[in-house]
C-alpha cells in the first residue's frame, strides 16, 4: 500500500492589482483572480512577459541560424547532398519524440529528397537495438547507397558508431538535445540545444524541435523548392514536445501553442480532407479533439509510445503519422490502438505484481526500491517504475529477467521511454537516453530494466556510482535504463540503497502532492477552466494546476471496468462521482483513473484534483489526483447503528417464526445489494431516523436479511428479456419497469444496458405515462451492432451477479468498518 502522502500547498504571494486587471483582459467571464495568482507564482510578472506568454503572435522565435556554425554546417552538407543528388538516412528513435522527430525530417527533407528513394528513414527495434546508433543499422544503411545519415532525438554520444559510419564513407549530421559528449566527434554537424546557457529561449528544446530548426533552416536557404508551407510540420512539433515532457517555455511553448492550433484545425476537416489522416484517426479512438495538450499526454503519445514497447518495431508510425492514403491510415491508428490497449493490460498486470513484492518490503528502511522478475517485459518496466516512484516517494528500479542470457551488448539500454502514459512519469523525464556508458561486452545472464526517480534525487549519478556492478546503463537525473548480471542484484540493490541514505542524511523521502490553489465546489466550472486555459500548454515549469478543495464529500460514485477498443478485455478502472462541499447547493461531476469508487472516503474529505473538460461527454469535470478524510470534520457523535446479520437464513426476517434474542426496532434490507453506494444508502437512513426521532432509548438496528443469491446464466437472462419484448410486441400489451426487474431479476441500471441491446434488434421502446411499450420490427443491417450491445449487456450482468455474490459472503466486520467512517 502507498505510504501516506504529504500534502504541500504553494506559497501565494498575493500580485498587484494592476496585474489582475492585465490578466482580467483575458478572462472577460470573470475577474481573472486565480489565473494572475498563478501566472505570478510562477514568474510571469510584466504586461510583456505576460503577452507573449498567452498570446504565441506576440512571441518573437529564435532564428534557427541560432545554433551558429553547427547549423551552417548542417545545411552546407544538405545543398551539397541536395546538388550531387545523394542518398540520404533519417535515423530516428522509438519513442513519441523520436517518431515525431523522424516524422518531420521525413515530410520536411521530402521536400528537397525524393521519398523512398533519395530519402529512407530507420527506426530502431526498441526490443533488439533499443536507442542510438548501432554498426549493423549503418552496415544496411551503407549498402543501401547512402552517403548521408541524419540523425533526430539519438546521436550524441555514439562517438565509435559516428566513427564507424566514417569510415565506411557515411556522413553524419546529428540533431538531437540529450547530454553533449565529452569533446565534439568527428560529424559534419551536431545541433544540440545543451550548448546554449540554460537561460536561452532554445535550450529546452526536444528532438522533434531540434529536427524542426533544421528543416526551418533548410527552407530559408532553399526558398524557392518545397511546395508544402514550413507550419505543415507544427502540429507533429507539438506532439512531440508534449509526449516528450520537455519544459514549455521559450520557443518549446511557442511552437507548442502553434502546432496544438494546426493539430485542432485539421482535426474540424473531414477525414478525407485531413493533412494527417492518421493522427485525426488516432484523436477519434481516444475520444479528443486535439485541441488541449491532455490530447497529446494522454492521447497520442501513450498510443505512438506503445508500439515499440509491445511490438519493438515502430517503423510504420512514421507512415502513420505522414501518409494521406485515409484507408492504409485507418489501418494503422487499429493497429497502434490495439498495441496501446495490449500495453495497458501488460501495464496493469506488472503493476498489480510490483504491488505484491511491495509488501514484503519494509519501506521505512529502504530508499531505493529494486525489483526484479523473470516473467516481466522489459516494454513497460519504465511505466510501472514511474507510478510506484510517485506513490512511494522513493526512486525505482525494476529488472526483468526476461529471456536472460539471450541479449546481446549492442545498443544502448532503454532510458526514459515515452510520455504521456497517465500517472505513470517521474518529474522531468524527456524521452530517451541523455547519457550512455558502455561497461562490458558481454554477459551471460543479464537482469534488464527501467528506473525512475523522484524527489528531485538525481537517478543517473545514484546509478553511475555503481557502474562496477553494471553491465550498461544509460539515462538522465530522473529515468535510466540498465543492465546488470542477475547474480549482482543483491549487492547493487544494497550498495544503492546505502549510497542514497548516506547522501539524504536525516531526510525522509515521502510522497509529496502539492497544491497551487484553495477553491470550493461553487467555484469550479466554465469560467474557472477557461482562466485556467489561459496557462496551457503545460508542462515541466508550467504544471497543470492542482487545486485544493476542503471539507467536501463524495455523492452517486460507480465505478467501471474499462475495455479495449473492441470490447474485448478489461484493461482498468475509473470511479465516477459527484462532489459537494458546502459553497453550493449544486454537485460537479468528477472521475479517479485507476480507483473504484469503494476507495472514496465516506463523509467529509479533503481533495486535490485538475479541472477538465470532457470533449467526448461535452461536460467540465475534475480528475481526482489525491484524497483523504478531511483533518477538519468532526466526528458525529451519533451512535451508530447496531447492525444484525440474517444472511441466507432459513425465514427472512419479516416472517413469523424468527427467533431473536432482541427486538428488531430497526429496518430490513431483503433486496441483496449490488455496491456500496446501496448499502451506505440504508445506513444513512437508519442514521436519519436516529437523528429524526428525540428521546430514543435504543439504539437503532439494521438488519441484513438478504439470501445468498440463487443466478441465471446471463445468456438465459437475455433469452428472457428477448422473449418477453416479443410476447410484449405481439399483445400490445404495456409493463412497468417494475415489473420488469422482477420477472428477470436484475438491477434497474443493467435493465437499461439490456433496453440499448433490444434496440439494435429492431425493438423500440416508448415510454406511456408509467409504463413501457414496445414493439419489434427486425432489422438485419445492424447485426453487428447488436451483437456488441448484448455483449455488454451479458458483461452487466456478469459484474452485478459478482458484485452480489460478493455482498452475499462479504464480513459482517467489512460492513460495520464501513457503518464507522460513515460520518455524514
Amino acid at each position: 500500500m502507498p505510504e501516506q502522502q504529504q500534502w504541500t500547498i504553494t506559497a501565494t504571494e498575493e500580485p498587484p492589482e494592476w496585474f489582475i486587471q492585465a490578466v482580467k483582459q483575458y478572462t472577460p467571464a470573470s475577474n481573472g483572480l486565480y489565473a494572475a495568482q498563478l501566472l505570478w507564482q510562477r514568474g510571469i510578472k510584466d504586461r510583456q512577459q505576460l503577452t507573449a506568454f498567452i498570446n504565441h503572435k506576440a512571441y518573437q522565435p529564435a532564428s534557427p541560424f541560432e545554433f551558429g556554425q553547427e547549423m551552417h554546417l548542417a545545411i552546407a552538407r544538405l545543398q551539397q547532398a541536395y546538388n550531387t543528388k545523394e542518398n540520404i538516412a533519417i535515423w530516428g528513435d522509438f519513442d513519441a519524440d523520436g517518431i515525431t522527430a523522424t516524422s518531420v525530417l521525413w515530410d520536411g527533407l521530402g521536400q528537397f529528397f525524393a521519398q523512398n528513394t533519395q530519402l529512407v528513414y530507420y527506426i530502431p527495434n526498441r526490443l533488439k537495438e533499443s536507442h542510438g546508433l548501432n554498426n549493423q543499422g549503418i552496415d544496411n544503411l551503407a549498402k543501401e547507397g547512402c552517403k548521408l545519415i541524419v540523425t533526430c532525438d539519438t546521436g550524441s554520444t555514439n562517438v565509435e558508431e559516428i566513427i564507424y559510419a566514417e569510415q565506411l564513407g557515411l556522413d553524419v549530421i546529428v540533431t538531437d538535445h540529450h547530454t553533449l559528449p565529452a569533446e565534439r566527434p568527428p560529424v559534419a554537424a551536431i545541433i544540440n540545444p545543451r550548448y546554449f546557457p540554460k537561460e536561452h529561449q532554445l535550450f529546452n528544446l526536444s528532438g522533434v524541435a531540434v529536427a524542426y530548426k533544421l528543416v526551418e533552416a533548410l527552407y530559408q536557404s532553399l526558398p524557392n523548392v518545397a511546395k508544402y508551407p514550413l507550419e505543415d510540420l507544427l502540429d507533429l512539433v507539438a506532439v512531440g514536445l508534449i509526449a516528450d515532457l520537455v519544459q514549455l517555455s521559450g520557443d518549446c511553448r511557442y511552437l507548442a501553442q502553434m502546432g496544438i492550433q494546426r493539430l485542432q484545425e485539421d482535426f474540424k476537416q473531414p477525414a478525407a480532407a485531413r493533412r494527417r489522416p492518421g493522427v485525426g484517426r488516432l484523436l477519434e479512438l481516444c475520444h479528443k479533439s486535439g485541441d488541449r495538450p491532455t490530447d497529446i499526454s494522454f492521447g497520442l503519445g501513450p498510443r505512438i509510445n506503445a508500439v515499440s514497447r509491445i511490438q519493438g518495431d515502430a517503423s510504420f508510425c512514421v507512415e502513420l503519422l505522414t501518409s494521406r492514403d485515409v484507408k492504409r491510415c485507418n489501418e494503422l491508428a487499429e493497429v497502434t490502438e490495439l498495441a496501446n490497449a495490449r500495453r495497458k493490460s501488460l501495464q496493469k498486470d506488472v503493476q498489480a505484481q510490483v504491488a505484491q513484492k511491495l509488501t514484503q518490503l519494509d519501506l521505512s528502511t529502504t530508499s531505493v526500491i529494486v525489483l526484479e522478475d523473470a516473467q516481466w517485459p522489459a516494454g513497460v518496466l519504465g511505466l510501472v517504475a514511474g507510478q510506484i516512484a510517485q506513490e512511494t516517494g522513493r526512486p525505482t528500479i525494476l529488472l526483468s529477467t526476461e529471456g536472460a542470457g539471450e541479449q546481446g551488448a549492442g545498443g544502448r539500454e532503454q532510458g526514459a521511454g515515452g510520455a504521456g502514459e497517465q500517472g505513470s512519469r517521474g518529474a522531468g523525464e524527456q524521452g530517451s537516453n541523455s547519457s550512455s556508458v558502455p561497461l562490458r561486452t558481454s554477459a551471460p545472464l543479464l537482469a534488464r530494466g527501467s528506473a525512475r526517480s523522484v524527489n528531485s534525487v538525481d537517478l543517473y549519478q545514484l546509478v553511475k556510482e555503481q557502474a562496477h556492478l553494471l553491465h550498461r546503463f544509460g539515462g538522465h537525473p530522473f529515468a535510466a535504463g540498465l543492465s546488470l548480471l542477475v547474480e549482482n542484484i543483491p549487492l547493487f540493490t544494497a550498495a544503492i540503497n546505502q549510497q542514497l541514505r548516506q547522501s539524504l542524511g536525516s531526510t525522509t523521502l515521502t510522497p509529496t502532492v502539492q497544491a497551487d490553489l484553495t477553491v470550493t465546489v461553487a467555484d469550479l466550472g466554465k469560467e474557472l477552466f477557461l482562466e485556467l486555459k489561459l496557462l496551457e500548454p503545460c508542462g515541466m515549469g508550467n504544471p497543470v494546476p492542482k487545486l485544493l478543495i476542503q471539507n467536501c464529500w463524495f455523492e452517486n460514485s460507480w465505478h467501471r471496468n474499462q475495455q479495449d477498443w473492441q470490447g474485448k478485455k478489461v484493461q482498468y478502472i475509473k470511479a465516477e462521482f459527484d462532489i459537494r462541499d458546502d459553497s453550493s447547493r449544486s454537485a460537479f461531476p468528477g472521475l479517479w483513473w485507476g480507483h473504484y469508487k469503494d476507495e472514496l472516503p465516506i463523509g467529509r474529505c479533503d481533495c486535490i484534483a485538475e479541472l477538465d473538460y470532457n470533449t467526448f461527454k461535452k461536460r467540465y469535470e475534475i480528475r481526482l489526483i489525491a484524497v483523504r478524510s478531511s483533518a477538519n470534520s468532526a466526528l458525529t457523535t451519533q451512535q451508530l447503528p447496531f447492525i444484525v446479520d440474517l444472511r441466507n437464513q432459513e425465514h427472512s426476517a419479516t416472517q413469523h417464526g424468527l427467533n431473536l434474542s432482541y427486538p428488531l426496532t430497526g429496518l430490513i434490507i431483503e433486496d441483496c445489494p449490488t455496491n456500496w453506494d446501496d448499502l451506505r444508502m440504508w445506513l444513512r437512513r437508519c442514521l436519519a431516523i436516529s437523528r429524526s426521532t428525540s428521546g430514543l432509548e435504543n439504539q437503532q438496528q439494521l438488519a441484513i436479511a438478504w439470501s445468498k443469491p440463487n443466478h441465471q446464466p446471463p445468456n438465459q437472462i437475455w433469452l428472457t428479456l428477448v422473449g418477453i419484448a416479443k410476447y410484449l410486441s405481439r399483445t400490445n400489451q404495456l409493463v412497468t419497469r417494475g415489473q420488469l426487474l422482477e420477472k428477470i431479476g436484475i438491477s434497474d441500471q443493467t435493465l437499461l444496458v439490456g433496453i440499448k441491446a433490444l434496440k439494435y434488434l429492431g425493438f423500440t421502446v416508448q415510454r406511456q405515462d408509467r409504463s413501457l411499450q414496445i414493439t419489434w420490427n427486425p432489422n438485419d443491417s445492424a447485426e453487428n451492432l447488436a451483437d456488441e450491445a448484448v455483449a455488454r449487456f451479458l458483461a452487466a450482468v456478469r459484474e452485478e451477479q459478482f458484485q452480489q455474490q460478493y455482498f452475499a459472503e462479504v464480513p459482517l466486520s467489512t460492513i460495520v468498518a464501513i457503518a464507522s467512517y460513515d460520518s455524514k
